[in-house]
């Protein structure tokens, strides 16, 4: 059985895989509370994938500050020297630091210790959280711990109390910074989902991710999670298909270097969505460099969680030996974290991979020991499957009148959770019709006692029954009726959600342009739309690629803010709309780069379109207000196929990294100014091996020829 059917339990089954990584506290039967803990853990140790920093930086702590950002980026890489730097800056905090600083440090290293499978210091953390927000009074900090509290309504008084508390806090909210938006849009997500709210969770997805533009630092990590969070909904939604889409967003941006801890989850939830898919030699690759990664980096949470999957698919695979050592490593870290909930899941692997190899009975006794922890639990949809797993043992090893016994169990669960939600209901109004019934019964013993007439009260009781037993049919025909215009109501939502969420996927949500993965989605076509295509003119009309770079825009950010550098941002977008033709393709790459892709382009225009490009966006300082801002760019062209090379020998990729090279001489030359390749001097054979990683040695030996453009001189000056 795959980890996502497990790690979840209760109302909690729909929790994506970046929340299951943080399972800490989760599933200790011996805690009070344990939903609450689970959610806790999971939002506090968030700060490990951004930074909690929720005000802005003060003079005085900018160095303190600046320096747990260091820690938490090593972090990133290596947890265990995250943690000792961390309680080593902790040691030696000094006594005028902000308020701001040490919660700061406190919720990064509690964050880490989580991650490190250090569950009773990382809780210990928390509750030193809470106790110095208020002894500090940090505003921001407390509004955090309020939306937090949304967790203790629901464990008094249930879900729609808690959404009735969530609205409460939606004007203080408003009034919030964007990392406190985010975290109360995560939080709502969380329930939503728990509720199965598919649509409702879904938007709130959206409206982190346009959050993130906002954040003030570790945008990517959170654009990871945010994506990969809407993947493992989509699992649980059964729709593999877009859960992949979703994985693939998240890492067309990222790498494992540099955020080793959200890569490998990704790669979990992106192996569970192959699986689905039947995809099964891919799905073990995923969950082979996810359990590397977890290893190299020590994620025990994780690292668990890839052993678990891997002994799943290596009993898709029928590889039951390997299932059974995947199975018995996993329920070693599972033991190791005291996690009982997962080691019983991983338990059941284990029993599954002994029974396929003859041993049943010892098989199915781990397999049916794992059943009862989960019937106390009440967890129906993992025992639905294991139930359904266990039989088609059964059913291997001829013993069928066992595997039809579990076939029907499995039926009835099926049956169970299908109708839940309408047994929920149904129950109410019976509840009702029940105490008007007794109400009734009551009166006709009044009559009876008046009129000493026994066939009078049974004839009117039986006239009462029988109409009371009409309403409810009515009106369980018309609630029925009710979660059909329901269901179709959310598949039109879910539908207009899509739709939205497929425009985030191909444009930047800032400047409105193509992002990275629509570009790469093109080019994968590429191979086969070029040899279909007719290229004439006396170059062939070969593709250009124009890489830009805003010149010290960290600096533009520093001295007027975060927000005019989105305005500028947007603004070169603007400028490079009225420069590139209608068939060009305009993106933002990444950060401060941009890209344009000028298909079918002449070779002898594409120098002028280049002078354009750094006149439009040089030649006029941009105006925010009354201030003028001076902004120039950099850049670095070639064209593909390049000096007639062919594409099997420099595809895209290499002609776009050689452009990035080109891009980083303009740089070292004065910025201002781009360098493009126009043609090759000597045989291809002789110059690609050189230009592909050292373009200055290239043009030192005079492998190539080079054009520089320069900027406009008063935007330079």
């Amino acid at each position: 059985m795959h980890i996502e059917r497990m790690l979840g339990k209760g109302e909690w089954d729909m929790m994506d895989s970046f929340e299951q990584s943080a399972l800490c506290e989760p599933s200790r039967a011996h805690q009070k509370n344990s939903k609450k803990h689970i959610i806790l853990s999971q939002v506090l140790a968030l700060a490990t994938a951004f930074a909690f920093s929720l005000n802005p930086a003060y003079a005085e702590d900018d160095a303190l500050l600046h320096k747990i950002d260091q820690i938490q980026e090593l972090s990133d890489r290596n947890n265990e020297e995250g943690i000792r730097q961390l309680l080593e800056l902790k040691k030696n905090m000094p006594a005028n630091a902000s308020a701001r600083a040490r919660l700061d440090l406190i919720s990064v290293l509690g964050g880490l210790y989580f991650d490190a499978g250090k569950v009773k210091e990382g809780s210990e953390l928390q509750e030193e959280f809470k106790r110095l927000a208020q002894q500090l009074n940090d505003k921001d900090a407390l509004t955090f711990l309020s939306i937090v509290a949304a967790f203790d309504v629901y464990e008094k008084s249930g879900y729609d109390s808690a959404y009735a508390y969530l609205d409460s806090l939606a004007p203080t909210i408003e009034k919030a910074s964007p990392s406190l938006k985010f975290r109360y849009a995560s939080i709502k997500s969380q329930f939503y989902s728990s509720q199965n709210k598919s649509d409702l969770a879904l938007k709130q997805y959206l409206y982190m991710l346009d959050l993130i533009e906002k954040l003030p630092r570790r945008q990517l990590q959170a654009r990871m999670i945010t994506w990969e969070r809407i993947s493992g909904l989509y699992l649980g939604l059964k729709d593999p298909k877009k859960a992949l889409e979703a994985t693939t967003e998240a890492l067309a941006v990222s790498s494992a270097t540099a955020v080793p801890k959200s890569f490998v989850e990704i790669l979990i939830v992106r192996g569970a969505a192959l699986s689905q898919l039947k995809r099964n030699i891919e799905a073990l690759k995923e969950y082979e460099t996810a359990l590397r990664i977890a290893k190299e980096e020590s994620l025990p949470f994780a690292q668990a969680a890839a052993l678990f999957n891997l002994a799943d698919q290596h009993l898709i695979l029928k590889d039951y030996k390997r299932a059974e050592q995947c199975a018995r490593e996993s329920m070693a870290v599972y033991e190791k974290l005291e996690d009982k909930f997962n080691l019983m899941g991983a338990q059941v692997n284990l029993g599954l991979a002994l029974g396929y190899q003859g041993k049943v009975k010892q098989g199915a006794d781990l397999v049916i020991e794992s059943i009862d922890y989960f019937k106390k639990e009440n967890s129906k949809g993992a025992l639905e499957s294991i139930n359904g797993e266990l039989a088609a043992m059964y059913e291997a090893a001829g013993m069928y009148k066992e595997a039809l016994a579990l076939m029907h169990e499995k039926q009835n669960l099926s049956e169970e959770v299908y109708q839940a939600e309408v047994a929920k209901e149904t129950a109410k109004l019976r509840e009702g019709f029940d105490t008007e019934q007794r109400e009734k019964q009551i009166e006709l013993l009044a009559k009876n006692n008046a009129l000493k007439d026994a066939d009078i009260r049974n004839h009117r009781l039986q006239q009462m029954v029988t109409l009371l037993a009409s309403v409810i049919a009515v009106l369980a025909g018309c609630f029925i009726y009710m979660l059909y215009r329901r269901s179709k109501k959310l598949n039109l939502q879910l539908q207009e959600v899509n739709s939205q969420l497929e425009f985030h996927a191909v444009r930047d949500p800032l400047t409105g342009l193509h992002n990275r993965r629509s570009f790469i989605a093109l080019m994968s076509t590429r191979v086969a739309r070029v040899e279909t295509e007719r290229r004439e003119g006396p170059y062939g009309n070969p593709d250009c690629m124009i890489l830009l770079d805003i010149d010290h825009f960290k600096h533009i950010n520093d001295t007027w803010g975060h927000a005019v550098g989105d305005i500028v941002l947007k603004e070169v977008a603007s400028r490079l709309r009225n420069v590139v033709r209608d068939e060009d393709m305009l993106m933002r790459w990444g950060g401060e780069e941009f890209l344009i892709f000028s298909p079918k382009s002449n070779p002898e225009q594409i120098t002028s379109l280049v002078e354009r490009v750094l006149r439009t966006i040089g030649g006029e300082a941009f105006m925010n207000g009354e201030q003028a801002i001076p902004v120039t760019v950099t850049a670095g062209f070639i064209s593909v196929p390049f000096s007639d090379v062919p594409e099997d020998v420099c595809d895209w990729e290499r002609a776009l990294q050689i452009a990035d090279m080109a891009l980083y001489l303009g740089k070292t030359h004065g910025r201002n100014r781009a360098y493009g390749l126009a043609r090759l001097l000597v045989p291809h054979e002789d110059a690609i091996p050189t230009l592909t990683h050292d373009l200055a040695a290239a043009i030192k030996q005079n492998m190539v020829e080079v054009i520089e453009v320069l900027g406009p001189q008063q935007a330079s000056t």
